[in-house]
């Protein structure tokens, strides 16, 4: 059986520090090949390019005009990619912000995301306070972030914790400062079932 597993959360929670730390312990206790997928790395260049040519800002990932008209292909092209491996008998873990998708519950979706009915989705949702995803941002100075930072009050009103209806199922990981015994648990968790 193939999985879908997603990172998700806001920026400087540490997705896709974590999904990378996770990707062998996952690869082993399940016994499936999986495929590191990140919105970034997949989309980071090509969205650059189209920000530059439209704006002449090559690292606007957050202004209304990107979250209009490219965030939406951006995904949708990250899960189309997730959806071919899993077709090919290879597990996925996909990393994405993907913050509107796990509030409006698409990410348990097999019709939404367009796999078989067969395939094991998973969500985790990656979290850590807001002071501390600031000071990860600044300190890894991605030139992706500028917007971001320039505008904080805004982003922060973006920003939401999962609760109620929308946090079932969710895996809740606080990536903030996560013991050994934290990730056995969440390779646990996303393995179970």
């Amino acid at each position: 059986m193939t999985s879908l597993v997603f990172f998700c959360g806001h920026a400087g929670t540490g997705k896709t520090t974590l999904a990378k730390k996770l990707f062998g312990p996952l690869t082993k206790a399940s016994g499936t090949p999986f495929c590191l997928l990140d919105k970034d790395t997949l989309y980071g260049g090509y969205s650059a390019a189209a920000m530059a040519m439209v704006t002449g800002d090559p690292n606007d990932r957050d202004s209304p005009l990107f979250l209009q008209h490219l965030r939406d292909p951006e995904y949708r092209g990250l899960i189309d990619t997730a959806r071919d491996n899993l077709e090919l008998g290879v597990s996925a873990l996909v990393v994405g912000p993907l913050s509107r998708e796990v509030r409006e519950r698409r990410l348990f979706d097999h019709a939404w995301l367009g796999v078989a009915p067969g395939v094991k989705l998973r969500v985790v949702w990656v979290r850590t306070s807001e002071d501390v995803a600031r000071q990860r941002i600044v300190a890894r100075a991605d030139p992706n972030d500028a917007y971001k930072l320039a505008h904080w009050d805004d982003y922060r009103r973006r920003r939401f914790e999962p609760s109620g209806a929308s946090r079932e199922g969710l895996l809740m990981f606080d990536n903030t400062a996560p013991s050994s015994a934290d990730y056995q648990a969440l390779v646990a968790q996303i393995v179970a079932g």
